[in-house]
């Protein structure tokens, strides 16, 4: 039985743990190669192996997102081997600090806006003309409530994913009349490092695993899949439109 995204490649950043690890292997166990980045080796040899289990195959790209370079010479290589790239998983990101805006080194806030958004910005500029050489390329990039919420103590991390979602909802409108369909997904609270980082005191017994996640994030990658432009929130199970302030 053929499975649904057989030959199709996708690229999953932040792939070594957490939910980036779960959708890489829940994309792959739906048939598709992988192409996964982090910087951590050992988690994506960790991620390989699970992959392999499941009969499915992946490539390992160690980068640290803030290379921009870096991330220009893999869409170079994924355009000589592969030609397109059918699916995009923005999935990295960096909690950056817990406290008040006054106490925060412009360089640290710098920091979490490299690889929440300036990276981003770079896979999209890049991997755009691959995407488009998909019969249905798809992207999907992991946002978070806290960009709407304005969340107090992390505004770095707020300020940057609300930045990513104006990017992410900019390049689904300038693609609409495209094949490609651009989405943002919020995972809400999740059994991960970061949200153990953020709320040391919480049970994580009480939150869902990246693996529940994932099966969620799927669908938004699949051939099928028609909306753009959309924010799905995975704590109520809605896709959502975005709306002018009232």
């Amino acid at each position: 039985m053929t499975k649904p995204l057989a030959n199709r490649i996708a690229l999953v950043t932040g792939a070594s743990r957490g939910i980036g690890f779960a959708t890489a292997l829940a994309l792959a166990k739906a048939g598709a190669h992988i192409v996964a980045t982090a910087r951590t080796q050992g988690g994506l040899e960790e991620l390989d192996d699970e992959i392999r289990k499941e009969g499915g195959s992946a490539t390992l790209v160690p980068l640290n997102l803030t290379d921009s370079d870096g991330i220009a010479r893999l869409g170079a290589g994924l355009h000589e081997r592969y030609r397109k790239l059918d699916i995009l998983v923005g999935n990295a990101g960096v909690l950056g600090p817990s406290s008040p805006i006054g106490h925060i080194e412009l360089k640290t806030f710098n920091d979490v806006m490299a690889v929440n958004v300036s990276a981003n910005f770079q896979l999209i500029r890049c991997m755009e003309p691959l995407l488009k050489q998909s019969d249905a390329g798809r992207a999907v990039f992991i946002t978070s409530g806290a960009a709407n919420k304005a969340t107090a103590y992390v505004s770095p991390y707020a300020a940057s994913k609300a930045a990513l979602e104006t990017l992410a909802r900019a390049w689904a409108h300038e693609t609409a009349n495209t094949k490609l369909r651009v989405n943002l997904f919020n995972p809400g609270p999740v059994r991960t490092r970061m949200r153990a980082t953020l709320m040391p005191g919480e049970d994580p017994a009480t939150l869902d695993t990246p693996e529940q996640v994932a099966d969620f994030i799927v669908p938004l990658c699949a051939p099928d899949w028609t909306e753009t432009g959309k924010f799905y929130d995975y704590k109520s199970r809605t896709l959502m439109s975005f709306r002018a302030p009232a």
